[in-house]
């Protein structure tokens, strides 16, 4: 009784700890994660556990998702370190199941991939209509009215 009991939180925690990591994305997996959301207006935030103004952002970007119903992908820029301590703030803060984690051999190349106009920095939103065109980037600290008009009007393009 006691070792079936052992296997089954062996095999939970196993499966809690599975359900929480975060997915790698490099170069080509972004454009294979903007293609498999055509037809969707996307919000990609970048953030990091260690960038303050990240992790007061994303709760705001979580409800503002919910309210108008457009596909939030979060993708941490932390250290494969750090990879369990971000997977746990996103399953905290209730963030959408589209998690993942920056894995590149060559950051520049990866941000240029992004948004050429974009250093690096966090936070950084970028925001695609539903024909998959980037609309929008937001870097460092923004304003959430702002965001969420730059949403409505990538919304309202996605109709015609």
């Amino acid at each position: 009784m006691l070792a079936g009991l052992r296997r089954i939180s062996i095999f939970l925690i196993a499966l809690a700890a599975s359900a929480a990591a975060l997915t790698p994305v490099d170069r080509d997996g972004y454009g294979k994660l903007l293609s498999s959301h055509r037809g969707k207006v996307v919000l990609v935030d970048f953030w990091a556990t260690w960038c303050e103004p990240c992790r007061e952002e994303l709760p705001r970007l979580i409800t503002l998702a919910r309210k108008l119903d457009v596909v939030l992908v979060t993708i941490s820029a932390d250290e494969p370190e750090q990879e369990a301590t971000a997977a746990a703030f996103l399953e905290r803060v209730g963030a959408p199941a589209s998690r993942f984690i920056k894995r590149t051999e060559d950051d520049q190349t990866f941000i240029d991939t992004v948004d050429k106009k974009w250093s690096g920095a966090l936070p950084a939103l970028f925001l695609y209509d539903a024909s998959g065109k980037l609309t929008a980037s937001f870097i460092g600290e923004s304003e959430p009215a702002e965001i969420e008009a730059a949403v409505r009007k990538a919304m309202g393009r996605s109709a015609h």
